[in-house]
């Protein structure tokens, strides 16, 4: 597999006066942050009033959820002084945490923290593992496994997520990719099918190791590639083609 070049972080690096937002609850995300220099806060609305949940500082970071979930995002974030941070997208994330584990290990030990702070119950919730079931129907986009000729069925009204069952979490994506990779070339997250104005489009998910390729193109981590009928796509081993009817 191509190695891949550790980002020049200097390169990443964003300066903020003190008092700055650095982004808004309810932004759209795309990228995270890490701070070089300064203090951050970070608040959220609670009812009427704001509420300050964390206040960072050199080393910590914040933002993550946008790189690896694509949410919205669920706080806003303020410097409380002049602030160097380091801004990161997905594609950048993907190789960062390639050649710095370190992150990736950070990020464990903070989701861990979160879970210790939820209140009882909230853990002993069952968790839900059922999985939508899409029929195919005429004219409705679907990938076609060549080897076998299994189509997988996709929504325009969702994200169609490419993978393979966790067996550990009991989550699956819409797209489960196991039956039809006995090798498990394929990681548990792979990928994203979605429909958005008009025109499909693909993009790799972050800690991929197999690679994903439309037409033999490998694609860079986050980036949403258009994609056509009668497109060949790869997930690892895992070749498929992309109808829309």
């Amino acid at each position: 597999m191509k190695n891949v070049d550790a980002p020049n972080l200097e390169d990443l690096v964003v300066s903020y006066p003190k008092g700055a937002t650095v982004f808004s609850e309810g932004d759209p995300g795309q990228d995270m942050f890490i701070i070089q220099e300064g203090q951050v806060e970070i608040v959220a609305t609670r009812g009427p009033r704001e509420v300050r949940l964390a206040v960072l500082e050199e080393g910590d970071f914040f933002g993550e959820m946008a790189v690896l979930e694509d949410l919205p995002r669920t706080a806003s974030a303020r410097t409380l002084t002049p602030c160097q941070l380091l801004r990161i997208d997905r594609h950048t994330f993907d190789q960062l945490i390639r050649h710095n584990p370190e992150i990736a290990v950070r990020m464990l030990r903070k989701l861990c923290h979160r879970l210790r702070s939820l209140p009882p119950q909230l853990l002993e919730a069952p968790a839900t593992t059922e999985q939508r079931s899409l029929a195919a129907k005429p004219g409705h986009a679907f990938l076609l496994h060549l080897a076998s000729q299994t189509r997988f069925p996709l929504d325009e009204q969702e994200e169609n997520g490419i993978g393979r069952r966790d067996p550990v979490t009991g989550l699956a994506p819409l797209v489960d990719l196991g039956p039809v990779d006995p090798q498990k070339t394929t990681s548990r997250r792979h990928a994203t099918l979605f429909f958005r104005d008009g025109q499909w489009y693909l993009r790799e998910e972050v800690g991929v190791r197999n690679g994903t390729f439309v037409n033999g193109r490998r694609l860079q981590t986050g980036e949403a590639h258009p994609i056509s009928s009668g497109d060949r796509l790869r997930f690892g081993l895992v070749e498929l083609e992309f109808h829309t009817g």
